[in-house]
C-alpha cells in the first residue's frame, strides 16, 4: 500500500467524520505506517496554505490553535508553518514578524499513536477553519524595505514595561500617562508628515486577540484604545479577536496601549478583590465582568479626552482626510456589523472600583501641538 493511500484512508476516516470512533481508526492507519510521515507533513503544509487563502495569518492559527486544542498542537501547528513558509510568496513585514514570533520548541513524541491523534487533531481544526476578510499584505508583493523603529516608539515602550512592572500604582499612572500622550504626539506627528509628502500609503489592518474570560469587556476596552488612536475596531467574538483598521503608525500604538492597559487593569481588579475579600466581602464572576466594563468605559472617555487635546483648527484637514480613509477601508471589509450590550455587568462596588481605577490611569493633558 502506497503512503499517499494510507494517508488517504486515514483522512477518509478521521478528518471528514466526526467523534473519537472515526479519529481513533484514522490514527491507527498511520500509526501502522511510518513511512506514510512524510505525506502527512506536506498534507498539513497544504493546510496551512489554504488558511492562507481564506484570510488566515500565522498569528491567528496559533491562536485558535491554543484556544481549541493543546500546547502539543500549538508546536505542531508552529512547526507546519516554518515548514511551509520557504514555498509561500512574500507576504509583507508584519507576516514576517509573526512567522519569527512561533513559538519554539519540537512537540514531544510520546508514543506513535498519541502523536499521530494529536496530528489528525490538528488537521481537523485546520481544514473546518473559515474564511476571513483578507487583511492589507498583498501575497507576492514582497515585503518592502525596512522600516526601522521610531526613537518615539522605543521610548512609549519602555514607559509601558515600566509601568507593568512596578509595584507602586502612583508610579504606574504617572508612567502610563506620559506614555499616551508620546502616543497621541506621534500619531499626529506621523499624520503632518503624510500631509507634508504625501505617500503611497494606506490604511491597513490587523487581528488582536480578545481572550476569555470577559472577553466582552475587554473587546470594548480595545474599541476605546482603537478610537482614540484614530483607528477603527471589529470584534469577531466567535474566533476571538479583533480587526483593528487603521494607518500603520497607529496600528502600532493601539496594540502597545491595549496589551499594556490591560495589564494594569487586570492587575488593579486582583487588588480590588484582595481588599472586599480583606473587609468579609466575597467577590465573583459578575464583579470581574463589571470591574472590567467600567475600566474599559471609563478609559474611553479618558483617552478620547486626551486625542482631543492634540487637535488644533490646522490638524482637522488632515485628520479627516484619514478618518475618511480609515473608514472607507472598514466598510469595504466589514460591509455589514452588528452591535451587542454588555452581559453581567450589574456589580455595584465592581463598576465602581473598575472606574476609579480607570480614573487613576488616566491621562495628563498637555497643550495642544503646533
Amino acid at each position: 500500500m502506497s503512503t499517499s493511500s494510507t494517508v488517504d484512508r486515514a483522512f477518509a476516516a478521521a478528518l471528514y467524520e466526526t467523534g473519537e470512533r472515526a479519529l481513533d481508526t484514522g490514527a491507527s492507519l498511520l500509526a501502522s505506517d511510518p513511512a506514510a510521515d512524510a505525506e502527512l507533513d506536506r498534507r498539513g503544509q497544504e493546510f496551512v496554505a489554504a488558511a492562507w487563502r481564506r484570510g488566515w495569518q500565522p498569528a491567528d492559527v496559533v491562536r485558535m490553535v491554543r484556544r481549541e486544542l493543546a500546547d502539543v498542537h500549538v508546536l505542531l501547528a508552529a512547526a507546519l508553518i516554518r515548514a511551509q513558509a520557504p514555498d509561500d510568496v512574500p507576504r509583507g513585514l508584519r507576516w514576517d514578524t509573526q512567522l519569527a514570533e512561533l513559538p519554539a520548541g519540537a512537540p514531544p513524541r510520546t508514543d506513535r499513536f498519541s502523536y499521530v491523534t494529536a496530528v489528525l487533531e490538528l488537521y481537523r481544526l485546520l481544514l473546518r477553519l473559515p474564511s476571513l476578510e483578507p487583511l492589507d499584505e498583498t501575497p507576492g508583493a514582497g515585503p518592502g524595505p525596512a522600516r526601522p523603529e521610531s526613537r518615539m516608539l522605543t521610548r512609549i515602550r519602555a514607559l509601558l514595561a515600566k509601568a507593568e512592572a512596578t509595584g507602586f500604582p502612583e508610579e504606574a499612572e504617572a508612567l502610563s500617562a506620559k506614555a499616551q500622550e508620546l502616543m497621541a504626539r506621534h500619531s499626529v506627528d506621523e499624520a503632518l508628515l503624510a500631509a507634508q509628502a504625501p505617500s503611497p500609503d494606506t490604511p491597513g489592518a490587523c487581528r488582536i486577540g480578545v481572550e476569555p474570560p470577559y472577553e466582552q469587556a475587554k473587546a470594548v476596552l480595545l474599541d476605546a484604545v482603537a478610537g482614540a488612536n484614530h483607528c477603527r475596531a471589529v470584534w469577531n467574538e466567535p474566533l476571538g479577536f479583533s480587526t483593528v483598521v487603521g494607518f500603520e503608525t497607529d496600528l502600532e500604538v493601539v496594540e502597545l496601549l491595549y496589551t499594556s492597559l490591560l495589564v494594569q487593569a487586570t492587575t488593579a481588579m486582583t487588588k480590588a478583590e484582595a481588599a472586599q475579600r480583606a473587609g468579609g466581602r466575597k467577590r465573583t464572576k459578575t464583579f470581574r465582568q463589571s470591574f472590567l466594563a467600567a475600566y474599559a468605559h471609563r478609559i474611553g472617555t479618558r483617552l478620547a479626552a486626551a486625542a482631543e487635546t492634540q487637535v488644533t483648527d490646522d490638524l482637522l484637514p488632515v485628520l479627516a482626510s484619514r478618518e475618511v480613509a480609515v473608514t472607507g477601508r472598514l466598510d469595504r471589509m466589514f460591509p455589514e456589523t452588528t452591535t451587542t450590550r454588555l452581559r453581567g455587568v450589574r456589580d455595584a462596588a465592581g463598576w465602581t472600583q473598575g472606574a476609579q481605577a480607570a480614573d487613576r490611569a488616566q491621562v495628563r493633558h498637555r497643550p495642544p501641538l503646533h
